[in-house]
């Protein structure tokens, strides 16, 4: 039977360090911002944010085609604000001042109009919230006005994408559920009313 001496040492060798029953020591609660002082003494630069998207939808499909569409509207200017004018109401003085004064591209226009529409609001209205220069992204504003990607409202503006790149002959390839919502797009005129009978 062990002695009361012996029972002593034993839990005084325990709780020193190095022991191997002994615990190990815990690490230093992280201080914000040491982590990039340990970087720059490495002589590494400390990772920074991606800068958020502004133009981004939340929507793949209506992002790529924002980009098509800024293609088409520099260089067919003219059909481009007549597009906007005609079918979603938008002044054209307006157009162009968000294209020349503001020096948006022309998908964020045709956004921010179809927004307008789909929203009842007025495309000044739509881009002064945006901010100049844009401060808030498509997707972060159209969710706030209830027209986020998955909403009706933002269908509809998937939708009229396809009637303007019907108006402008321009190729479009659709995605499942807008080829399902367009079953005839593409097809030439004859097959088209051929399929009707």
């Amino acid at each position: 039977m062990p002695n009361a001496s012996s029972l002593l040492l034993f839990l005084l060798l325990a709780a020193a360090p190095g022991f191997a029953g002994a615990q190990a020591p815990q690490a230093a609660p992280e201080v914000p911002g040491e982590q990039q002082d340990d970087a720059a003494e490495a002589g590494e630069e400390p990772a920074e944010a991606e800068p958020e998207d502004l133009s981004a939808t939340g929507d793949a499909w209506v992002d790529a085609q924002l980009v098509d569409i800024g293609r088409y509207g520099r260089r067919y200017r003219e059909a481009f604000i007549d597009e906007l004018v005609r079918y979603r109401d938008t002044p054209r003085a307006l157009v162009e001042a968000l294209l020349d004064d503001r020096g948006w591209e022309p998908g964020d226009v045709y956004f921010a109009c179809s927004l307008a529409g789909v929203t009842g609001r007025s495309c000044r209205y739509i881009a002064d919230r945006r901010g100049e220069p844009a401060a808030t992204g498509w997707n972060a504003l159209a969710t706030e006005l209830g027209a986020g990607a998955g909403s009706q409202e933002f269908e509809r503006i998937r939708r009229g994408i396809v009637h303007s790149y019907g108006r402008w002959a321009r190729p479009l390839e659709l995605d499942a559920e807008l080829a399902r919502a367009f079953p005839d797009h593409g097809k030439p005129p004859a097959a088209a009313a051929d399929s009707d009978d």
